[in-house]
C-alpha cells in the first residue's frame, strides 16, 4: 500500500502533495456554492433596489440591488458603490457584478452578507456615470 512518504527527508514532498490536495479541494467549492461560479464577473438583471442596515457601530442605510443573474438564474445582493448610485441604476437594467473583495471572498466592512458590488450598468461604466463622463444609455 503506497501511502503518504514517510521519514527524515520527506517534508518537501509532503508539503507538495498538501499544496496540491488543497487547490483540488478550494475549485470544487467554488463551483459548487458560488453563485458566480468560479467566474470573477457575471451578468445579471436588477430585480428590486433595496437597502441593507449596517453592522454596528454604524448605523447608516446601504443602497443595494437584488440581481437575477443570466447564466443561472441564481438571485444575490449587490453592493452599489459611490454617492448617487442608486439613481444611476433602475429596475430591469442589466448589470455586471463582481466580488468586493472582503478575506477570503467574504462580505466587506460593515455590510453584512453582501459579497459582490454593481460595476457596470446598460454596458457602461458606473463610476464614469457617476463622474458625469457619460450619460446613461436607454434600453
Amino acid at each position: 500500500m503506497a501511502g503518504k512518504s514517510r521519514g527524515l527527508k520527506s517534508a518537501r514532498k509532503l508539503m507538495k502533495r498538501r499544496k496540491q490536495f488543497k487547490l483540488i479541494n478550494r475549485s470544487k467549492f467554488k463551483k459548487k456554492f458560488d453563485p458566480l461560479s468560479g467566474s470573477s464577473q457575471a451578468k445579471g438583471i436588477v430585480l428590486e433596489k433595496i437597502q441593507v442596515e449596517a453592522k454596528q457601530p454604524n448605523s447608516a442605510m446601504r443602497k443595494c440591488a437584488r440581481v437575477q443573474l443570466v447564466k443561472n438564474g441564481k438571485q444575490i445582493t449587490a453592493f452599489m458603490p459611490g454617492d448617487g448610485a442608486q439613481k444611476m441604476i433602475n429596475e430591469h437594467d442589466e448589470v455586471i457584478v463582481e466580488c468586493i473583495g472582503g478575506k477570503m471572498g467574504r462580505s466587506k466592512g460593515d455590510l453584512p452578507c453582501i459579497r459582490w458590488q454593481v460595476i457596470r450598468v446598460n454596458d457602461q461604466s458606473l463610476n464614469a456615470l457617476l463622474r458625469g463622463r457619460i450619460e446613461k444609455a436607454r434600453r
